[in-house]
């Protein structure tokens, strides 16, 4: 049962990377940012939802230090 587990966790995942490769989220061209790191492991978490319509999408704001 563990065994079963663990491979329905890889595929889960995997699913999820092809879906973020699809969406370009691993080009060389791609600002790297705290959104875009952000949408991308949302994407790989979500998984199989991306092909039923999940789009997730993180909208965060580093603080900046004061002078």
């Amino acid at each position: 049962m563990r065994g079963l587990i663990g491979l329905l966790v890889v595929l889960w995942l995997v699913i999820g990377a092809a879906a973020a490769w699809q969406r370009g989220y691993f080009g060389d061209d791609r600002e790297v940012s705290c959104s875009s790191l952000g949408d991308t492991a949302l994407t790989i978490g979500a998984g199989p939802l991306n092909y039923v319509g999940a789009n997730p999408e993180v909208d965060c704001e580093v603080p900046e230090p004061s002078q």
